[in-house]
């Protein structure tokens, strides 16, 4: 944020991922990286180099692939700054990521667990729905049903 400001730049960047669970659910302690979108990324590409020199982290602790999975979707103000707005994306939407990613060597497992809790989704066709909602062309895995089958089951 001071970089952007003694530049004179307002940043917008868009948190997805583990580090919503983390910064606005509180969900678990910590994730490995910060899968975010942000404006202007010629800016913030600068201020990446410094503070993973200044702090000896790796390379891409700041994860801005996570852009080709995005679609247009909601998002709320979570911090507003003088030269800085972050946004989260709306609560619907980071289950229907989740969901339709559902890596097993992730935390992916608990996020959606803990997301399908908050917004009180009972079945597996709410869950789903939430998906189609947002990926209307994607095919949902065989897997993934089963894993909201388990994950809804005891509820």
């Amino acid at each position: 944020m001071t970089r952007l400001a003694l530049q004179n730049v307002q940043g917008e960047i868009c948190l997805y991922g583990g580090a919503v669970m983390c910064l606005v659910y509180n969900a678990r302690p910590a994730t490995k990286d910060i899968d975010a979108i942000f404006e202007p990324v010629k800016y913030f590409r600068a201020a990446i180099r410094k503070i993973t020199e200044r702090h000896n982290l790796p390379i891409d602790w700041l994860n801005f692939a996570v852009k080709i999975f995005v679609v247009e979707h909601e998002k709320e103000i979570f911090l507003d700054l003088s030269n800085l707005k972050v946004f989260v994306p709306a609560p619907e939407y980071l289950p229907a990521m989740k969901i339709l990613a559902s890596r097993a060597e992730s935390f992916d497992l608990e996020d959606i667990e803990f997301l399908l809790d908050k917004l009180n989704l009972q079945t597996v066709e709410d869950a789903l729905k939430i998906v189609k909602n947002y990926y209307p062309n994607k095919i949902i895995k065989p897997e993934t049903r089963f894993l909201l089958e388990e994950l809804l089951e005891v509820k």
